[in-house]
């Protein structure tokens, strides 16, 4: 290849080269074609503990990333041509060279995996599914919906149409985050095998394009182990997961998104309270179990009402919810409350939504403050939150 299409060549590896460092959680590797009159040969290029392994004619070379401009451009000088293939999560860069030309372009690999005529997920519901069978094959089987004969498992439809569902209602806050922020990072507080962890990584990196980083946060060593073991088999290394109580973890970043998927009773408060902790600009909590205002509150101009038992509890579920949006709005963030699913699945199917828009409103508070006295209540997302209140 002549010197021309060397140098330039050059000025296109240096860029992966830092595409390397700033994506390594999501690099899976470079595979090189070379041209040499009617023969052809082939170099392999993988990352591990941010060194590069350049394997090539018979060899296997350890390479520091800066390197890797200067390595394949020597190569390249003793062939014709060369098609080099870049792949991480969500992106294939193709470059192409050879006395005449250096061209480099992009391809979503999610354009790529969809024309294999994937129609399973039409099969299902008429509708345009945000996470597709065929592109997300691989996170799908993975968190058991997908079966290894690439259909969705009958016992596992209704389960997909509710996390794709929450990813519809969610793909509007995520896209305004990744605008402003580019990279994202969320907490998942109870995080258990983490299914919904794993289709948000998913869906943010490989189809929005940005990159994100996930802590999962649950107190059973069990699901723990069992999260590790699935973002292993992803090879999903922007991933980690810890054993601890949600009430005791700090994070060691800036924060971005918090979401917490049917916490019971007061562990959607201590959710809450992490993602107030810790600045988050937004949070999701799908809540549970409302228990603890059934037991405390009280309101004498309803008791003719609240003396059947079902009601009493169905006003507490509206309640406990309806105090942690104005909790929420006091401390400055834009609030939503919409269905997640249908009420015939589960009654418990609320879904908060929260992005930080301002300030401490002090009218808000007293306003809290006032009907915390009218119901004779001591919510534990009061104490949680502290000095707030």
């Amino acid at each position: 290849m002549n010197k021309k299409s060397v140098q330039k060549l050059v000025l296109f590896l240096t860029g992966l080269e830092q595409r390397i460092i700033d994506n390594s959680s999501f690099f899976k590797g470079i595979v090189i074609k070379l041209k040499s009159g009617t023969k052809q040969y082939e170099a392999n290029i993988s990352l591990k503990d941010e060194k590069l392994f350049l394997n090539y004619n018979g060899r296997t070379d350890k390479l520091e990333i800066s390197w890797l401009s200067a390595r394949v451009s020597k190569i390249a000088e003793s062939y014709e041509a060369l098609t080099l293939t870049y792949e991480e999560r969500g992106t294939s860069i193709l470059i192409e060279a050879d006395d005449k030309n250096v061209k480099m372009r992009t391809k979503d690999t999610e354009t790529i995996e969809s024309s294999k005529g994937h129609n399973e997920t039409a099969q299902i519901a008429n509708r345009d599914y945000f996470i597709k069978v065929g592109p997300a094959d691989d996170v799908l089987k993975a968190i058991g919906i997908l079966g290894e004969n690439g259909k969705i498992r009958n016992d596992m439809i209704r389960k997909y149409n509710q996390i794709d569902h929450y990813i519809e209602l969610v793909d509007g806050m995520l896209k305004s985050l990744c605008s402003k922020y580019g990279s994202l990072n969320v907490i998942d507080c109870g995080c258990g095998k983490s299914y919904l962890s794993f289709v948000l990584n998913y869906y943010i990196k490989d189809v929005l394009k940005k990159n994100c980083y996930f802590t999962g946060l649950d107190i059973s060593k069990t699901v723990i182990d069992a999260s590790h073991k699935i973002a292993d088999s992803l090879d999903y290394k922007n991933m980690d997961f810890k054993i601890t109580d949600i009430r005791d973890y700090t994070a060691d970043k800036d924060t971005h998104l918090v979401i917490s998927l049917h916490a019971c009773d007061t562990a959607t408060d201590e959710a809450i309270s992490l993602a107030v902790r810790n600045n988050a600009k937004a949070m999701v909590m799908v809540p549970c179990c409302q228990k603890e205002i059934l037991s405390q509150y009280s309101f004498d101009m309803l008791q003719s009402i609240t003396k059947h038992g079902v009601l009493k509890a169905r006003l507490a579920d509206v309640l406990t919810d309806g105090i942690r949006l104005l909790i929420l709005e006091a401390l400055g963030y834009k609030v939503s409350i919409v269905e997640y699913v249908s009420p015939l699945e589960t009654p418990k199917n609320l879904m908060i939504r929260a992005e930080k828009a301002g300030g401490i409103n002090y009218g808000l508070i007293n306003e809290y403050k006032k009907l915390k006295d009218t119901l004779g209540i001591h919510p534990t997302i009061e104490k949680l939150i502290q000095p707030y209140f």
